[in-house]
């Protein structure tokens, strides 16, 4: 008996006599069983292979951010990087060091 059935024979039982709460948490139980199967169903994780894939998008994903994670802190070393050059070179105008090398 597959879990449509079951859950539809739990239905008619409940309706026949009446749920009590035993009924009632069985079929919540196996209404949700049919929905996951059906939701891992649509998403082409049904097979022996589906916790393999699982853990290999996990890994991709993982991945992905450490790699935005340092792309990110290379940007940031980047532009300090350059905004102290630029002070440094401010300085240098100011104090008139940028003349002297120049000339």
């Amino acid at each position: 008996m597959n879990g449509a059935e079951l859950l539809a024979r739990l239905v008619a039982q409940g309706e026949g006599r009446g749920a009590d709460l035993v009924t009632l948490r069985a079929m919540i139980e196996e209404a949700s069983e049919l929905g996951a199967g059906r939701a891992l169903c649509r998403l082409g994780l049904d097979d022996e292979h589906a916790a393999r894939d699982m853990a290999e998008l996990r890994e991709l994903l993982g991945a992905w951010r450490d790699a935005k994670a340092s792309a990110r802190h290379a940007l940031i070393g980047w532009v300090v990087r350059m905004v102290l050059a630029l002070t440094v070179l401010g300085l240098a105008i100011r104090v008139g060091l940028y003349d002297r090398l120049v000339a």
